[in-house]
C-alpha cells in the first residue's frame, strides 16, 4: 500500500470495529458491552488465523473439560503447571488463550511464564496465568512505586506484566477468578521465576539482574474490576488499584494492517527490528511512529481504559524500591490459597447459585466449533 491507500485501510478499518473518529479514536460508547463488541473484530481475526490449531484439538481439550455437574468444589485440589513448548499442557494453554477470553490474545515479549492452575482431584484445567516483561514505562505505576529514574529499568526487570489471569468454565461460575489471581502471589510462582532465571545474565545499564519477583501487574478487561477489587488474603490487600490506564495499545490494529505499516517505515528507512531485547512497548511505538507519518498523530490510543493493579510479591515492596534492602516475601503456598478460597467464595458460590454446574461440557464444544467456522468466513 501507498501512503493515501494506508490512511484510508486505517481508518476504515478503526470505523468497522465501531470506534468513533474525530481528530482521535474514541469507543461510540464508553460501556462494557460495547467494549467487547469492539474488541470481538480483533479476536475472531485471531481465531480465524488460528482456525487449524484449534480445530485439530478439539479432541485433547475434550479429554480434560468437566460437566459442571462433575466438579465438587469441596474437593478442588490445585497446583501450578509450569507451560513448555512441546507438552500437552502447551496444546492446551494455547487452545483456551485464544477461544475463551473476550480480550485477543496478543504475542508476548520478553521474559514469558506461563502455567496452568490444574485441578488435580478432577484432572482437568482450572485457568490460565500467562505473565510477560512489561512495559518499560506506565504512569500509574511509576508514579505510585515512586521508582527513581535511574533505577526504572533495573526495578521493573524485577517484576512480571499478567497478560492472561482467569479461571476456564466451569471454574469461573463460582469465582474461580479469584483464586487464579490469588495463585499469582504464591510461593510457587515467585519461585518458578527465581528457577527459570537462576544464572540468566541480563545487563541493563552494566548491572546485573538478579532472579528476583518483586511485583506483577495487570489490567482489568474492561474498566473497573470485580474480580481484583477488594481482594485479600489474611487481611492484607493482595491487588491494589492504581487507577485507569489512558487507553494505548495495539489491538485495534489487525496484523494485515500492521504489517502493511512495517512495509511503510521500512521505505522511509526507519528499524522495524522487534526481536527479543526490544520489549513490549516496541509495537506500539512503531505504530505511534507510523500514524505520526501518516498525518494520524492522535490515532494509536484506543482510549478504552483499564484498571491497573499491583500485586506485590515482597511485603516491604516500597523500601526495596527506594532504599535499596532485601525484600521480604510474602509467604503464600498455593494449597493454603486454595484452602481459603475454597471456603471464602467457592462453597459458598455454589450454594448461593446452584445453577453454577449446568455447564455442558459437550453444548460448549459444539457451540464453539460452530463459532469458529462462522468467524473464520467472515
Amino acid at each position: 500500500m501507498n501512503k493515501e491507500q494506508l490512511h484510508t485501510a486505517l481508518l476504515e478499518s478503526l470505523t468497522n470495529q465501531g470506534f468513533h473518529l474525530n481528530g482521535h479514536v474514541s469507543p461510540s460508547s464508553f460501556n462494557k458491552g460495547n467494549f467487547k463488541k469492539i474488541q470481538s473484530y480483533s479476536r475472531r481475526e485471531q481465531i480465524a488465523l488460528q482456525k487449524s490449531f484449534i480445530t485439530s484439538n478439539y479432541e485433547i481439550v475434550n479429554k480434560y473439560l468437566k460437566n459442571g455437574r462433575d466438579i465438587n468444589p469441596s474437593n478442588i485440589d490445585l497446583e501450578l503447571r509450569l507451560v513448555e513448548d512441546g507438552t500437552e499442557e502447551n496444546i492446551l494453554y494455547r487452545w483456551w488463550n485464544l477461544v475463551w477470553w473476550s480480550v485477543p490474545y496478543q504475542k508476548a515479549y520478553g521474559r514469558q511464564m506461563r502455567f496452568l492452575v490444574w485441578d488435580k482431584a478432577h484432572n482437568a484445567p482450572f485457568g490460565l496465568i500467562g505473565l510477560q516483561s512489561p512495559i518499560l514505562r506506565m504512569a500509574v505505576r511509576d508514579e505510585y512505586l515512586k521508582i527513581p529514574r535511574e533505577d526504572l529499568d533495573y526495578i521493573i526487570n524485577k517484576s512480571m506484566q499478567a497478560q492472561r489471569l482467569g479461571a476456564l468454565p466451569p471454574y469461573n461460575d463460582i469465582l474461580g477468578g479469584k483464586m487464579v489471581a490469588l495463585s499469582v502471589t504464591s510461593n510457587e510462582v515467585r519461585k518458578a521465576y527465581a528457577k527459570k532465571y537462576e544464572g540468566v545474565t541480563t545487563i541493563m545499564e552494566e548491572r546485573i539482574i538478579e532472579p528476583q519477583l518483586l511485583f506483577i501487574t495487570t489490567t482489568s478487561a474492561f474498566g473497573k474490576s470485580s474480580i481484583y477489587n477488594r481482594l485479600k488474603y489474611e487481611g492484607v490487600e493482595v491487588a491494589k488499584s492504581l487507577g485507569y490506564t489512558k487507553g494505548s495499545g495495539s489491538f485495534h490494529i489487525n496484523e494485515d494492517l500492521y504489517s502493511e505499516m512495517l512495509k511503510f517505515l521500512k521505505r522511509r528507512k526507519i528499524d522495524v527490528n522487534t526481536t527479543f531485547g526490544y520489549g513490549p512497548s516496541r509495537k506500539v511505538k512503531l505504530i505511534s511512529q507510523a500514524f505520526s507519518l501518516l498525518g494520524l498523530r492522535e490515532y494509536q490510543y484506543h482510549n478504552i481504559e483499564r484498571e491497573f493493579f499491583i500485586f506485590p510479591i515482597a511485603k516491604n515492596l516500597q523500601n526495596v524500591i527506594q532504599n535499596g534492602i532485601r525484600p521480604v516475601y510474602h509467604q503464600r503456598k498455593l494449597s493454603e490459597l486454595t484452602a481459603f478460597w475454597k471456603e471464602r467464595w467457592a462453597i459458598p458460590r455454589s450454594v448461593r447459585h446452584p445453577d453454577w454446574n449446568l455447564f455442558d461440557a459437550k453444548q460448549f464444544l459444539i457451540s464453539t466449533k460452530r463459532n469458529i467456522t462462522r468467524w473464520s468466513n467472515i
